[in-house]
């Protein structure tokens, strides 16, 4: 299956909206998506796994990553609307827990809980 990768800037964050399969072949195309957005400035990245069917191990360590990066410059990396075997994934590897968002606040407030 296809993935892509789009993006919607809103005043203060960043949302990715992920579609398809995220795995090894995959992959750098995240990679690249996070990079640019991080080189334009961008620190704050709300991550859109509604339409993501699939995440590998490689997966999870590119939203690690997006994270250690976006950290580093004063931002954050969330991930949001993971569903079925994705959000399985992420509760399984604590994941979930780390880069949780409160859905609540999506539209008002994209601060990660631990900010607030």
């Amino acid at each position: 299956m296809a993935f892509s990768v789009s993006c919607t800037q809103h005043a203060d964050f960043v949302r990715l909206h992920l579609n398809g399969e995220l795995d090894i072949v995959t992959v750098p195309d995240l990679h690249a998506a996070l990079d640019r957005l991080l080189e334009d400035g961008q620190r704050r990245l709300l991550v859109d796994l509604t339409e993501l069917t699939f995440c590998d191990s490689s997966g999870l360590a590119a939203f690690v990553r997006g994270d250690d990066e976006a950290g580093s410059r004063g931002g954050w990396l969330r991930l949001t609307g993971a569903t079925g075997r994705v959000d399985r994934v992420l509760r399984i590897s604590g994941l979930a827990e780390l880069f949780r968002y409160d859905q609540e606040h999506d539209r008002h407030d994209p601060a990660p809980l631990s900010d607030r």
